[in-house]
């Protein structure tokens, strides 16, 4: 099966250019393609996976990738998708952003041997001479055609509008395109689908200044079965540096896919086989959830490695108790099957001094301190509203006083909602039953 078709059948691919030549082009053999990743913070996060996991088929398939990190158009700051201008930042800032970022892909893809490349455009972008940038790249740009772009369109029609800065953001990718054709023989560009505007700028510069024909392909904007944003939760965004978002935290996060979101879910973001995967449409009930378990093991195993991937397999069968999992379900997935052993090291963890604890903490200070809830008026309705527990006993009032007589063997449990659990422990030498 081509890569196209690969990356179709798993629902990779909105739009492309030229697809008959493009299909010819990825047939020939080795076709090098980029991505372009904008450092605006240190870490990546699951709206990212899309283009990510692109690029590793990418490579399983035979071709070379570039990822192509934005140190210099993340000065710029793209307009694409955004109705108010984006803070710029600082060199010092983005350097730091971009050293964070080239540490998760290599996470998905092979760096090593030429396999794969890593680039900055402020490598050339740092060079450019304003006057013959004009004079050799800005001629070939038509401003009725630019304010046309979808992405330009929304800021003009916003209150804010555009500004000049932001202006230039198109034909700055579009000289990325044509840096990448010259350096590196790159004839592909992929993106998401707010970019189409921004690739087509390139696919056209390239036939203007080289005569040859490039191509384009984005992808479709991921959201849930209810229409929310995916990588989106109550807390923020799901982040891919284990800092931010933990481990199990990220485990937590593919294990409360939504019913309808599983099959769809499993196709983008694992390389479980798609003939495995159309069986999921048919699974209800336990094994549909174990069909989830599988999605969030093998997610956060690419993400995190098979170590962090099992030790918070094993901390969630000690919250939540052990699934045995089918061997007909998903059968490649190397998720462990049929045991009972559980380590509960992953769930989220707060230890305590006894003595802070003699005289109790209102409940609603102690949800605050330890992340069950953002502030403390949050932590108050939460328990109003009867969804913070203790030891899976509803807490009635948020100004319950939780002490060292709540703990059992020198822990104790606290939910907030169904499926937020910490942790707290006791230290052992201070603990007195």
């Amino acid at each position: 099966m081509s890569i196209l078709n690969i990356l179709e059948e798993r629902g990779f691919i909105e739009g492309k250019t030229h697809e008959q030549e493009l299909n010819d082009y990825l047939e020939q053999g080795q076709a090098t393609c980029y991505i372009g990743f904008d450092p605006t913070a240190s870490s990546l996060h699951v709206g990212s996976l899309v283009p990510i996991m692109s690029l590793a088929h990418m490579q399983r398939a035979g071709h070379r990738p570039i990822a192509l990190v934005g140190g210099g158009t993340g000065l710029v700051g793209d307009p694409s998708g955004k109705t108010e201008m984006r803070k710029l930042l600082t060199k010092e800032m983005i350097e730091e952003n971009v050293a964070g970022i080239k540490k998760q892909l290599s996470r998905f893809i092979d760096f090593q041997g030429n396999k794969a490349l890593l680039l900055n455009n402020a490598d050339w972008l740092s060079e450019i001479r304003y006057i013959p940038f004009l004079r050799d790249i800005g001629r070939h740009f038509s401003i009725n055609r630019m304010i046309k772009a979808e992405s330009y369109k929304i800021r003009l029609d916003s209150e804010e509008g555009l500004s000049f800065i932001e202006f230039n953001y198109m034909l700055l990718q579009a000289y990325d395109f044509l840096e990448l054709y010259d350096r590196h023989g790159c004839r592909l560009q992929m993106g998401g689908s707010d970019q189409w505007g921004n690739i087509v700028a390139g696919v056209e510069l390239v036939r203007k200044t080289r005569q040859q024909t490039v191509f384009g392909i984005t992808f479709p904007l991921i959201t849930t079965s209810s229409g929310s944003k995916m990588g989106k939760t109550a807390k923020g965004a799901v982040w891919l540096d284990p800092g931010r978002t933990s481990p199990y935290e990220y485990y937590q996060f593919w294990i409360n896919t939504d019913d309808k979101d599983v099959s769809r879910f499993t196709a983008l973001f694992t390389f479980l086989p798609m003939e495995e995967i159309a069986e999921i449409d048919s699974l209800e009930g336990v094994d549909l959830n174990s069909a989830k378990t599988v999605l969030a093991f093998e997610a956060t195993m690419l993400a995190h490695g098979q170590e962090e991937a099992l030790k918070a397999f094993y901390a969630a069968s000690s919250m939540f108790g052990s699934r045995s999992i089918q061997k007909a379900i998903l059968p490649s997935s190397s998720i462990p099957r049929n045991t009972g052993v559980s380590d509960d090291g992953s769930v989220p963890c707060t230890v305590l001094d006894a003595k802070i604890l003699q005289q109790g903490i209102p409940a609603f200070k102690l949800y605050h301190q330890i992340g069950l809830s953002g502030s403390g008026g949050d932590a108050r309705r939460l328990i109003q509203q009867g969804g913070a527990y203790l030891n899976d006993n509803r807490i009635e009032s948020y100004d319950y006083l939780i002490s060292d007589a709540d703990f059992k063997d020198g822990e104790i449990v606290l939910r907030a909602g169904k499926k937020r659990y910490h942790k707290l422990k006791l230290d052992n030498r201070d603990f007195k039953k």
